[in-house]
């Protein structure tokens, strides 16, 4: 369901943090990427690749030090900081490893509170998340804690939640990692039911490439640099030779 539409356009980012007194580290080198409406891609690196920095920069989550980044077609790198939380939670929907649920508040809370801070009434807030919370399977668990749920549930209430304020672009951080192997299918099934039905562009950050293989198209970082972007290989050591080469 791609259209060519750029949602996502990256031009020379680079990223450094302080170290020390005075001194910095640079952890991104000139990332560069388009990612177009309707596209499911993984990013996908070692841990310290920095392929995370990359996706804090991408959720508005984090700035850039220098390079341009483009979002809907808006410049969002100068943005400020009360700039950048409107785009989070008008543009963009976060699904993380550990869930950010909260824990003493009920499934449908938790699913409601991005329409909260967009100012939605509240039965529109209960209408909408019930509806979410029917597309993931759990319109019976509206009135349960977290705590009640397991791994896999906690983490459809997070798409749901991440849903909510109907975005056209969802965030997916390790995803699975916190699930057993069958509930991280049968999340990433869901994902790629999200992408194929409804057209929602998918940035998933992995690295496995078990994982990757649900996605298109894979955009492969090493040491801040990205070595591979393509189609996603039938074999890891497509990604892995694109490091070698990067040593070299």
């Amino acid at each position: 369901m791609k259209d060519k539409t750029p949602i996502i356009d990256m031009d020379k980012i680079c990223k450094t943090f302080p170290v020390a007194i005075g001194g910095v580290q640079q952890v991104l080198f000139d990332i560069t990427f388009t990612i177009n409406s309707g596209e499911f891609v993984a990013i996908m690196g070692p841990s310290g690749s920095g392929k995370s920095t990359c996706m804090n920069i991408i959720g508005a989550l984090d700035s850039a030090s220098s390079g341009t980044y483009e979002l809907y077609g808006k410049d969002i790198t100068t943005m400020t900081a009360d700039d950048l939380a409107t785009v989070r939670n008008e543009h963009i929907g976060f699904v993380f490893q550990n869930f950010n649920l909260l824990s003493k508040r009920t499934v449908l809370d938790n699913v409601m509170l991005p329409l909260m801070y967009r100012g939605w009434e509240m039965r529109d807030r209960i209408s909408r998340a019930r509806e979410m919370l029917k597309l993931v399977n759990l319109e019976n668990f509206e009135n349960y804690l977290p705590t009640q749920l397991s791994g896999g549930m906690k983490q459809r209430v997070a798409i749901a939640r991440a849903l909510a304020g109907k975005p056209k672009l969802i965030l997916a951080d390790e995803p699975t990692g916190s699930l057993d192997s069958k509930m991280g299918d049968e999340i990433l099934k869901f994902f790629e039911k999200l992408n194929r039905d409804m057209g929602i562009t998918i940035v998933m950050i992995t690295h496995e490439f078990e994982i990757a293989q649900f996605a298109h198209r894979v955009i492969h970082i090493y040491d801040g640099r990205i070595t591979y972007d393509g189609k996603v290989p039938k074999n890891e050591d497509v990604l892995l030779k694109s490091e070698k080469r990067h040593k070299k």
